[in-house]
């Protein structure tokens, strides 16, 4: 992350953070980093829902917002930023009233397109940091390579029915022996063929499941803007609801 000029906090905001600036790993100067973060989400559906919570919560000063669909009644059962009374609204719209419910103190941006070759490099620049809560492959590697010419942290993650997996990607940084990250390609070199992973309409999912790993999300989200703890970098973490179990996969760049 670039070096940020401490913001003041005000007198709710101390209030509001007190959790936070209690933690001698965040502490004050952490919450000004999060004041000052630029973050975007793509997608304000079953993992941008959580994400947008809670890095409003936390006190993320600008939070984008890139979605050019509609709140559906079929979006409610996992789909927590939005409510029975949006239906029928702007996805984007409908994540801007309920964040500022959230917090008055985030500011949001509003993208209602679909990211594409042509927007995606512009939109991702202004922001430092990307959250992936797409749900197809053509927009999760649009994303990947775009964050990785752009020299973006990428944090994504992906669900199936009881499963989910989550990794952090920054490909333009080396390891400590001088090699570069991996990116999303070293990882997954090439999308599955079209139809061979069903939809969440076609084979359903469980709604708390986005729960948990947008949550995820939005915790590496933090640690990332912080600087404190160890980010999922070159590392898979896979999650089986059903098992109540983690596991974490070690991965790094690919050779020729």
């Amino acid at each position: 992350m670039a070096e940020m000029t401490p913001l003041p906090l005000s007198e709710s905001e101390l209030e509001r953070y007190a959790r936070h600036i209690v933690l001698p790993e965040i502490g004050g100067a952490g919450q000004q980093k999060l004041k000052k973060a630029r973050v975007l989400v793509i997608g304000a559906g079953g993992l941008g829902a959580p994400v947008l919570a809670y890095l409003a919560a936390a006190g993320i000063g600008t939070l984008g917002v890139i979605d050019d669909d509609i709140v559906s009644l079929s979006n409610l059962q996992r789909q927590v930023i939005h409510d029975t009374d949006g239906v029928g609204l702007s996805k984007v719209e409908s994540a801007r009233a309920s964040i500022a419910r959230i917090n008055p103190h985030v500011t949001v941006e509003t993208h209602p397109v679909r990211l594409d070759a042509e927007n995606a490099a512009g939109i991702i620049s202004a922001y430092d940091l990307v959250v992936d809560g797409s749900d197809n492959f053509d927009t999760r590697y649009l994303l990947a390579d775009t964050c990785e010419v752009v020299e973006r942290p990428l944090v994504t993650a992906a669900v199936g029915r009881f499963d989910g997996s989550l990794t952090v990607l920054k490909p333009f940084e080396t390891e400590a022996d001088g090699n570069l990250l991996p990116g999303y390609r070293d990882l997954f070199p090439a999308p599955p063929p079209t139809g061979l992973v069903p939809s969440c309409a076609e084979a359903g999912i469980v709604g708390a499941l986005t729960g948990v790993m947008g949550t995820l999300e939005a915790m590496e989200v933090i640690k990332l803007i912080t600087g404190i703890g160890e980010p999922l970098t070159g590392r898979l973490l896979l999650y089986d609801a059903l098992a109540a179990r983690f596991e974490t996969v070690k991965y790094r760049r690919r050779v020729g």
